[in-house]
């Protein structure tokens, strides 16, 4: 049997044990370790989480930082490359030879039409040339008569008078030749103008009076190859040199229209190397060079156009395509950077997942700056060599979403 002392003991050592719980229950802070909540910006993936999700890790370096002027346009013809064709004399036109979206190449007929301008010309070019061709006749009647003048006027057989006045018909002559030959030479002009040839003109002459025919084809031919974009002609139409009637343009060489703001008109310059992406070839960078900056802003946008020509041998590149224009600028400092991946949006913040153990990612918040490529500048909120994820980033910012709603719940 325990005797009185043990009984005491006994006592106050259960005593001592209800006080303690009792007081653990009272000061919920002073419980242990284990049991202690998990910090919200902390997201645990086991390892076969990460393998799934196919996480990539990096380190947090220093480079040389690339920036990038990033600007919108559109696909454009080289002016100096786009030929709008109009009928060079009235003509109605008999058949198109061409279609819209036709490719042609140099030479290529597009339009057959009746010339009228050319027809009216044919015939006054025909009609002065057998006017000339008379007069010469004549002129050399008149220098035949002063010849034997001459001889005459030696012997006496005539007066001197005489003499000048066949030497003064003479000189008419040649006056009235050398006047027609000037006409002659101003309608063949206009032929030539109109797309006669020299020898046209003699298949005109050896045709005389026995046909209608004339000087030329009546065609519209391709200045050059390209692309016809424009087609307004039907058969039967009256057709001048006012009326538009074909747009060739060669597109082998094209333009990239962009819009600069007008903070960044003091970053980019006439020689400059800029790349061009579109949505048709995301896989596809274009090489260009800038060629002109504008020199009047827009008053809407505050935008200057800025002209790229890009080499379009392929064709790949369409007319009227929306295009991003990147535009290297000289290489800065070094500064921290991080794959464009890697920074995820959460709420209002830009952040980063810093590896904090091999099962732990801790969200981070960040300031960016410029982005170069595939890289962004990081102003503050990492350190050179910290580890981040640079892939899957994605993954993890959901983890942390869910693990928040959760603990909501």
């Amino acid at each position: 049997m325990l005797n009185k002392r043990n009984l005491v003991l006994l006592a106050l050592a259960l005593v001592g044990v209800v006080l303690w719980f009792a007081l653990r229950k009272g000061n919920p802070d002073d419980a242990p370790t284990a049991v202690a909540p998990t910090d919200a910006n902390i997201v645990e993936l086991s390892r076969e989480a990460q393998q799934n999700a196919k996480l990539k890790v990096v380190e947090v370096t220093t480079r040389a930082l690339e920036r990038t002027l990033v600007a919108t346009g559109v696909v454009a013809a080289d002016q100096n490359r786009e030929a709008h064709l109009r009928p060079l004399s009235r003509g109605v036109a008999n058949r198109a030879l061409v279609q819209l979206g036709d490719r042609v190449e140099r030479g290529t007929p597009l339009l057959a039409y009746d010339n009228i301008e050319m027809g009216e010309l044919s015939g006054e070019y025909v009609s002065v040339l057998n006017e000339v061709q008379r007069l010469q006749a004549q002129a050399e009647v008149s220098r035949r008569l002063v010849e034997r003048a001459r001889e005459l006027l030696k012997v006496e057989g005539i007066s001197q008078k005489e003499f000048e006045l066949r030497e003064a018909e003479y000189q008419q002559a040649q006056s009235a030749v050398k006047s027609k030959q000037a006409e002659l030479e101003r309608v063949e002009e206009k032929l030539h103008r109109l797309g006669v040839s020299d020898d046209d003109l003699k298949d005109l002459v050896a045709a005389g009076t026995r046909t209608h025919r004339k000087a030329s084809p009546d065609l519209m031919r391709a200045p050059f190859a390209g692309v016809v974009t424009k087609y307004d002609v039907a058969p039967g139409e009256l057709l001048g040199p006012e009326r538009e009637v074909f747009t060739v343009v060669d597109t082998s060489v094209v333009w990239v229209l962009a819009d600069i703001y007008e903070r960044d008109l003091g970053k980019v310059r006439e020689g400059l190397t800029a790349r061009v992406k579109v949505p048709a070839y995301p896989d596809t960078i274009f090489t260009g060079k800038i060629t002109y900056v504008g020199d009047v802003l827009d008053a809407d946008s505050r935008t200057a156009k800025l002209r790229c020509v890009v080499l379009n041998p392929d064709g790949r590149l369409k007319l009227e395509m929306f295009a991003t224009v990147e535009i290297p600028l000289p290489v800065r400092g070094e500064a921290i950077v991080v794959p464009a991946a890697a920074v995820q949006v959460v709420g209002d913040l830009q952040v980063v997942f810093v590896q904090k153990g091999e099962t732990q990612f801790e969200k981070r918040v960040v300031e960016v700056g410029e982005r170069s490529g595939e890289w962004i500048e990081i102003r503050s909120g990492l350190r050179a060599g910290e580890r981040i994820v640079s892939e899957g980033a994605f993954y993890v910012k959901s983890a942390l979403l869910k693990d928040q709603i959760s603990g909501e719940e």
